[in-house]
């Protein structure tokens, strides 16, 4: 499914990056919302939430729906799973497929946000995790089905981070929703985050420093190899192993001098994360949960289903730059949030021209047109 978690550098500065996994490649567009960009949100039966961007954004967007000739995809069809503000704000949208049930009642004739819209409300409107939080407070939301995912109510749970390190989980269980304040800097997927904070108290004995000796008896035993000291960390795929070892290499790994190697250390880390096709395998007769997209099947003929990162993304939250790394690619290619402030119209760049594209595609997307 997905890990997202926060680095900092020696100076405290934030940077973060999360992975993708699904069973099959999406048609992911790399979009830049400028400011003043208007958005309507819309939950049946109650009023319309129209909001213009206050703030312009750089995200990783996917159509609601499945296109077709005579109904073409339009602006308001894309919505954001991973995005960049700038004000160096952060959203992050990770399967959670026990989001959906029984919603709190809203009044008819209150305006209700739709949980879809989360991402560019989020990025569009505020600058900190704070004013996020606030807002919430004053702001219905609710979970809507998905035509794209056949009708599924959105299985999803989201992230927040600012610029200053302070970090939200926006999660929905069992249809009601619940703001938490994210210590730790990290998220992956079910269960219930906070249920992930309790399960690392069985990891109080971690710690990066090898044990390279012990003594048993008149044994003396000796690790012939570096690295012992990570023997404790759980080794699946899993959600609850990937977010115990978020958490580890987070708050372990070598804080960085520089904002340059900052990126390249991130980078590394969530190279522990990348999964190939094939590493972990579903038959459909074992009953294993992928998402699945309308229109979108794994691949003709396949007989199981394979989870693998589809794409991965670093974001320097203070130089306001996006990095993305696809399947299909062996290096990052970076996008420069303040240059493309020089565009009043929205851009967007499918992510099939990123597989081999220059270093930087900031001048690529600028070059783009919108739907």
């Amino acid at each position: 499914m997905c890990t997202s978690l926060v680095y900092k550098d020696a100076a405290g500065k934030v940077y973060f990056g999360r992975t993708l996994e699904l069973t099959t490649d999406l048609p992911y567009q790399m979009v830049y919302f400028p400011v003043g960009f208007s958005t309507v949100s819309e939950v049946e039966g109650h009023p319309t939430v129209t909001y213009a961007a206050r703030n312009a954004v750089l995200a990783v967007t996917m159509p609601a729906r499945i296109p077709s000739a005579q109904a073409p995809v339009q602006m308001s069809d894309l919505k954001v799973l991973e995005g960049l503000n700038d004000k160096g704000l952060t959203f992050s949208l990770l399967s959670y497929p026990t989001a959906a049930g029984k919603q709190q009642a809203v009044e008819m004739t209150r305006a209700v946000l739709s949980a879809s819209d989360l991402g560019t409300w989020v990025l569009g409107q505020f600058a900190t995790v704070e004013e996020v939080r606030a807002a919430l407070d004053q702001m219905p939301v609710m979970l809507v089905p998905l035509a794209i995912l056949g009708g599924v109510v959105s299985p999803f749970h989201y992230v927040v981070h600012d610029a200053a390190g302070d970090a939200l989980v926006i999660e929905f269980d069992q249809g009601e929703m619940h703001v938490y304040d994210n210590p730790v800097g990290v998220m992956t997927n079910g269960p219930q985050f906070g249920w992930h904070l309790t399960n690392l108290n069985n990891y109080t004995h971690l710690s990066n420093v090898d044990q390279p000796s012990a003594t048993f008896g008149a044994f003396k035993a000796m690790q012939p190899d570096s690295g012992i000291a990570t023997a404790g960390l759980p080794g699946s795929n899993t959600s609850v192993g990937r977010f115990v070892r978020a958490a580890f290499y987070a708050h372990f790994t070598e804080k960085a001098a520089t904002p340059d190697m900052a990126v390249v250390t991130l980078g590394h880390v969530m190279n522990l994360f990348d999964r190939p096709r094939g590493a972990t395998i579903d038959y459909p007769s074992a009953g294993g949960g992928h998402l699945e997209v309308e229109g979108l099947k794994e691949e003709q003929g396949a007989p199981y289903a394979t989870e693998f990162t589809t794409w991965t993304s670093l974001a320097d939250l203070e130089r306001r730059l996006f990095f993305v790394r696809t399947y299909g690619a062996l290096n990052y290619t970076r996008f420069d949030l303040g240059a493309l402030s020089a565009a009043s119209a929205p851009k967007v760049l499918p992510f099939q021209a990123l597989d081999g594209a220059a270093p930087d595609a900031t001048a690529a997307l600028l070059a783009a047109k919108a739907p």
